[in-house]
């Protein structure tokens, strides 16, 4: 039997798992779940200058880590240049692939197995609610009916009864250890709570809506004790029912054609073997649950008196301390105190926060110092997709909206007029200006400013290529102008 490393290894490089491990651990995950993030949305992989733009958003953001022992990053003088050592480092442990096309653009895709490892690292990091499903009820209803074999719900396919038991097992088993870990991580952060309200809202709105009400109570009113009791002693039955059992080794039989008729019995008897011991899993694990429940309520009740009685003491304090002060210097104003000489002590707030939040507070403009201009390497292709971005911007801003619908209305027609390109170019392009118009046209027909509707042949009949016109010294390829 293969071993899991084997089978992992072979599918994966060992390098995938370094970069979790190492000194930049944090940026290099920050990174990845940018990128998966944005290429979730694309049809396609993700541009390399949006992935360089992505990443170096995250080194930004991880300043702190640069000199940390990675030579890799730590050789870089600059941010880009240690958002591209980033990116390389994330190709070549085979996170990234990176596909070069024939028109020089340079696509970036994340390898589907680091997306299924990144996931996981979610559902760490951010753990669902805890749910209680039901499913144990269901293999009680499967198997059991007044404590002997349900026979309605096994005698026409008992094998796949069975099988689906196990997997609902298997399934609630996972379900109370989640439960379990989430009144775990409840009770910790109960026991970090710093105020009064914080107590108050984990108990009530987090505690009490995701896990007493959603999951614990339906735990409580399945009475799961009385109804394994019931279930163990159907598969006391079914494992000498002897109809039963022979039906699941014919099916068994069936399915793989090569195994003899012991070792299809040996399966049968193993399966049921296994839906018991996970049978004796479950009271353990509900018992667990109570006592970890019963230790969050009582720590919270603790908590609570804990904060209520420092609060109500500090709050004491700061009224005798100013009921002082008031006392001795009666009819004095503030800003003649400094002339009395006085030191008072200083205060220990136990907490002090501004009162409109850091919103309130004035934020100076930031300035933008004019620096020179830079050369494009001729080495970096990266430089290159910067310009042509740039240029393309430029371009949509000067050839604006306002201008195609300008150029629309003074063509013959009403709304609803159709406009071929062919007959547009022949008509009413005499010029480069004339292209211009066009252009601006194509540019902008999905805004909701646009006068017009631009339809292409080529995208409605889903086809690869399309056909071309030709003006001047220009190929547009052929569409249709509808004007509203």
């Amino acid at each position: 039997m293969s071993s899991l490393a084997s089978h992992l290894f072979r599918e994966v490089r060992p390098d995938l798992f370094r970069v979790l491990s190492g000194p930049l651990a944090r940026l290099y995950v920050d990174a990845l779940d940018s990128l998966e993030r944005e290429a979730s949305q694309r049809n396609q992989g993700l541009d390399r200058s949006e992935a360089l733009a992505l990443v170096e958003q995250v080194v930004e953001q991880h300043e702190d880590l640069i000199g940390a022992g990675d030579d890799v990053i730590d050789a870089g003088t600059n941010t880009r240049e240690r958002t591209r050592a980033v990116l390389e480092s994330l190709r070549g442990t085979g996170w990234l692939q990176e596909e070069e096309r024939t028109d020089w653009q340079r696509l970036v895709f994340l390898d589907p197995n680091g997306v299924l490892l990144l996931h996981a690292l979610r559902r760490i990091a951010f753990p669902e609610a805890a749910v209680f499903s039901d499913k144990l009820v269901n293999v009680w209803a499967t198997l059991s009916r007044g404590g002997e074999v349900n026979l309605d719900a096994l005698q026409d396919d008992p094998w796949a009864q069975v099988e689906t038991c196990v997997a609902n097992l298997q399934s609630g088993l996972a379900e109370l250890r989640g439960m379990q870990k989430a009144i775990e991580r409840h009770t910790k952060q109960q026991l970090a709570a710093t105020s009064l309200k914080e107590n108050l809202v984990l108990l009530y709105d987090e505690f009490a809506e995701r896990i007493g009400r959603t999951c614990y109570a339906q735990l409580v009113h399945a009475r799961l004790p009385t109804k394994l009791a019931e279930t163990r002693r159907a598969l006391d039955g079914l494992s000498i029912h002897s109809d039963l059992l022979g039906k699941m080794q014919s099916e068994v039989m069936r399915r793989e054609p090569g195994v003899s008729s012991e070792t299809a019995m040996s399966r049968v008897r193993l399966r049921i073997n296994q839906l018991e011991e996970m049978l004796h899993q479950i009271e353990p694990l509900a018992d667990a649950i109570d006592h970890r429940t019963a230790e969050f309520a009582r720590r919270s009740q603790a908590r609570f008196r804990y904060l209520q009685e420092t609060t109500s003491e500090s709050r004491a304090r700061v009224q005798t301390f100013f009921e002082t002060l008031n006392r001795h210097f009666s009819g004095w104003r503030l800003a003649n105190v400094d002339q009395l000489d006085l030191v008072f002590p200083a205060l220990s707030l136990h907490d002090a926060r501004i009162l409109g939040g850091l919103e309130s507070l004035y934020t100076p403009r930031l300035r933008r110092t004019a620096g020179e201009i830079e050369p494009l390497e001729d080495d970096d292709p990266s430089h290159a997709d910067w310009a042509l971005a740039q240029l393309e911007s430029n371009l949509r801003d000067s050839l604006t909206v306002s201008r195609a619908n300008h150029f629309v209305a003074t063509l013959p027609g009403a709304a609803g007029a159709v406009w071929s390109s062919d007959a547009l170019l022949r008509e009413h392009v005499h010029n480069d200006e004339d292209v211009a118009h066009i252009i601006a046209c194509l540019l902008h027909a999905r805004s909701a400013d646009a006068r017009f509707e631009i339809q292409v042949p080529r995208r409605d009949a889903e086809a690869d290529t399309g056909d071309f016109d030709r003006r001047i010294q220009y190929r547009i390829e052929r569409f249709t102008l509808v004007k509203k």
